[in-house]
């Protein structure tokens, strides 16, 4: 993956060929007006993926759950994942 940045004129003309490498390598376009970003071409994947992350982050409780679990992992409280997948049946 890789962000590159280049003017609407040019993305414009490579629209087809800038659409099909930002959905089959995830690479992202920065595209300006008049040298100044303007908007960006990424992959619909990575565009979920952003918009998943804001919604957890803008949800502090969610964050705090988040948080707290880190914390358990950190000091060896919890579960493997081993066991976890055998508790849910998920073997």
């Amino acid at each position: 993956m890789s962000t590159k940045t280049l003017p609407v004129t040019e993305a414009r003309k490579k629209l087809t060929d800038l659409v099909d490498k930002a959905s089959s390598r995830l690479d992202e376009y920065v595209i300006t007006v008049k040298g100044k970003p303007k908007a960006v071409l990424m992959s619909s994947v990575e565009f979920d993926g952003w918009k998943e992350t804001n919604e957890i982050l803008s949800d502090p409780e969610l964050v705090k759950s988040i948080k707290e679990g880190e914390a358990e992992i950190a000091t060896g409280k919890g579960i493997p994942w081993e066991q976890a997948k055998q508790d849910l049946d998920l073997d």
